[in-house]
């Protein structure tokens, strides 16, 4: 018998501004369009562009180059806080209807609405 595939948690959520810490695109701010749990990756906007070459596949569509944003680890992004605009760590906190929210550790700002 097989033991359950184990999801891995990351900070980050679809919608969320963050800024790469690491890699070719050290520096590069963006917003998460995806976010993958399962692989531990996420797909940013303008980070980690690649060229794909695209076959026209149906009468009347077009073939070519297009540029396309690749999966990058969520470890290599920092969230950005909303309100002091700082890339910052993230802290949980319980709130008294016991919902979970996340907080920046510099300014206390929640992430969760």
């Amino acid at each position: 018998m097989q033991a359950p595939k184990k999801v891995n948690k990351i900070h980050v959520k679809k919608g969320d501004q963050v800024v790469v810490i690491s890699g070719k695109d050290i520096g590069k701010k963006g917003k998460v369009l995806s976010a993958s749990p399962k692989t531990g990756k996420i797909i940013v906007e303008g980070v980690a562009v690649a060229t794909k070459h695209k076959k026209p596949r149906a009468m009347g569509q077009p073939g070519g180059i297009i540029k396309q944003e690749t999966p990058i680890y969520a470890s290599k992004v920092m969230l950005i806080c909303p309100r002091c605009g700082k890339p910052t760590r993230l802290a949980h906190k319980l709130l008294e209807d016991g919902s979970k929210v996340r907080l920046c550790k510099k300014c206390g700002e929640t992430f969760d609405k």
